[in-house]
């Protein structure tokens, strides 16, 4: 959650003080929003909190991924593998 008051700056203020955002950041593992004429330009986040948000996007693709495959199954957009196996020897001359 973003702590307007805390979490939105200026660009100019954070690069005053970068070691009190660097605590704060490592401290409450809230991304800052950095602003450059009063419009958002740029967010700053700990490095572990920012390797969590990949991990989470990368388990939420892998589940869309999923999800997917099945709704491609269920409505017929699949076929059997020795199929598409012996298709694609077929068409790159691979000896079975």
């Amino acid at each position: 959650m973003i702590d307007i008051t805390d979490d939105i700056q200026s660009l100019t203020t954070f690069r005053r003080k970068s070691g009190d955002f660097m605590k704060q950041l490592k401290k409450t593992k809230r991304p800052v929003i950095l602003t450059v004429k009063g419009k958002a330009a740029a967010v700053v986040q700990d490095a572990a909190a920012y390797q969590r948000l990949l991990d989470m996007a990368a388990v939420a693709d892998s589940g869309e991924g999923i999800r997917q495959g099945l709704a491609d199954v269920k409505s017929g957009r699949s076929r059997p593998l020795r199929e598409f196996l012996a298709e694609f020897e077929a068409k790159n001359g691979i000896p079975r």
